[in-house]
Parts: structure tokens; sequence; C-alpha cells
């Protein structure tokens, strides 16, 4: 499964939204898909950027992997004990002066990916999501997904 890792900072969000997006075109996926992917990968990186390693420098790795029709996305990283599973969905249907600041991007997160997995291995936060490549978009979808600690 090609990898890559990097330093958890933001001047390499552009190689690693790169390599995701190079992934999931090589796999034939159509562009609203990718940018789709790209979206989610985006916000996945970012919170682990700016929350994972509080005080301190720390690496990230993504693992791309095609097959069946689908791209699997791995996320790793040895930050803080994290799983966006647990994070509630915003209530989008309340009015806007009234909803609580942040947990959109996790929800557009958990909206556009197929099927979203967290685990921890040992120290590290291992987050695994599934992109359907003839999927049409992210509106109307269930999801699924597990938490294996």
């Amino acid at each position: 499964m090609p990898e890559i890792t990097s330093p958890a900072r933001m001047e390499h969000l552009k190689r690693l939204i790169q390599f995701v997006a190079g992934h999931a075109e090589t796999a034939g996926f159509e562009i609203h898909r990718i940018r789709e992917i790209e979206l989610a990968a985006e916000e996945i990186l970012v919170n682990i950027f700016n929350y994972a390693y509080p005080g301190m420098e720390g690496d990230v790795s993504i693992m791309c992997r095609a097959e069946d029709g689908s791209l699997r996305l791995e996320f790793s990283d040895t930050g803080v004990p994290f799983n966006i599973l647990d994070v509630p969905d915003p209530d989008v249907t309340a009015d806007i002066s009234h909803r609580r600041v942040g947990g959109l991007g996790i929800f557009f997160v958990k909206e556009m990916a197929d099927e979203a997995w967290y685990r921890r291995e040992g120290d590290r936060n291992v987050l695994m999501l599934i992109f359907d490549k003839h999927r049409q978009g992210a509106e109307g979808r269930g999801r699924t997904g597990n938490v294996e600690t």
C-alpha cells in the first residue's frame, strides 16, 4: 500500500493532499469525487496538525489503497488519542445563532466518506476512510463505522 509520512505541519498540507488526489485519479475517480476526497483529507490533516501534538512536534502518515471500486485512506499519528466518530453531529437544522461552534468539518468528512473506522494501535491513532468510486455525492447517505480499541 503506497504510504507518505510527513511532519504534521501546515506547510506540508499541499503535498499530502496531492498524494491522496493522485491515487484517487489513478484509481479512476471522477473529478467531483476527487474533490470530496481532497476536502475530507484536508479536514483530517488540519485537525491532526492543530490538535494531535499540543506543544510538541509529530508526524502523520497516509496510506492509500484502491481496490474493488473504492479508495481506502488510512491516516495515522502518535498524537493525543482522538476518535472523530465519537464527535456528535451538529444540528444542521438549527438556526445558525443556536448552533455550537465547531464540528462541521468532521461532520462533512463523515458524510463524504462511505465508511469510517477508527482504532488505537498502541500509541497510534488510525483512521480509515473508504470512498466508493461510483457514489454520486455526499447528500442523502447514511454512514457505517466501527470503533476498535
